[in-house]
């Protein structure tokens, strides 16, 4: 009994899951502004060529 619970508290101290959450958290935001950044610039780009192509 009192080794499950000194594994317990061990697990309950330990850090490395949290930071890794907190890596995957900020990757998956960077990856939704990239994406985001590509949905806006694609249909600008979209529209320039189109604006291009008519005036051709």
């Amino acid at each position: 009994m009192i080794d499950q619970i000194k594994n317990w508290l061990a697990l309950a101290s330990d850090r490395r899951g949290v930071t890794a959450l907190e890596y995957a958290i900020i990757a998956g935001i960077i990856v939704a502004v990239i994406a985001l950044g590509f949905g806006v610039m694609a249909s600008d780009i979209s529209n320039s060529f189109n604006n291009i192509g008519t005036s051709l």
